[in-house]
């Protein structure tokens, strides 16, 4: 994810915007992400400024420090169009813990009882967060954003299910698949 475009995001209705209120608008923006650290805010701000993709618009020093306030340029605007406008490429490699700790339990273990027990207890947690998320989701007070990223969430966490599902169905193929490896 690119914190520069996020921000630039923020700042595209033209609305100049101090380095706080970006930082708490881009926490709300991504309820569901990771927060962006106030020394990220800021450094990134101040890269943004050098590369021209926004622009010192005032300073305010009403009731506390000074805040310098930001808004979007034309090469901003530039920038945030083309990182819109490019397509994502899928992950190339598998690189999620779940998927890799079951390929080691299959190599433990003769009748692949660790993986098995591993996949049943990591169904069961998938299952409790898609109920909290499924709660969350339905709550009067959840903003558009936070119900777009509960569903994000949740599709992975079906997807998840479903290849914990499937995993499970062919552990005694797999699990003879990896020993006959070994023993070429």
């Amino acid at each position: 994810m690119s914190a520069v475009h996020v921000l630039l995001g923020i700042l595209a209705d033209g609305t100049p915007r101090h380095g706080y209120d970006l930082k708490q608008a881009y926490d709300a923006l991504l309820p569901r992400a990771r927060p962006l650290a106030f020394g990220q805010a800021y450094a990134t701000l101040g890269r943004m400024v050098r590369d021209e993709l926004i622009a010192e618009a005032g300073h305010d020093s009403a009731g506390g420090p000074e805040r310098t306030s930001y808004q979007i340029t034309g090469a901003g605007r530039d920038s945030l169009a083309g990182w819109l406008g490019t397509v994502e490429r899928p992950a190339p490699f598998v690189t999620e813990a779940l998927f890799t700790k079951v390929v080691v339990a299959l190599r433990t273990g003769s009748d692949g009882a660790t993986a098995r027990a591993y996949l049943i207890a990591q169904r069961a947690a998938h299952t409790d967060r898609m109920r909290e998320l499924t709660r969350a989701k339905t709550d009067p007070a959840a903003n558009v954003s936070d119900v777009v990223a509960v569903d994000y969430l949740l599709g992975h966490l079906d997807a998840d299910l479903a290849w914990m599902q499937t995993t499970l169905t062919r552990l005694g193929a797999l699990r003879a698949e990896l020993h006959e490896g070994d023993h070429r």
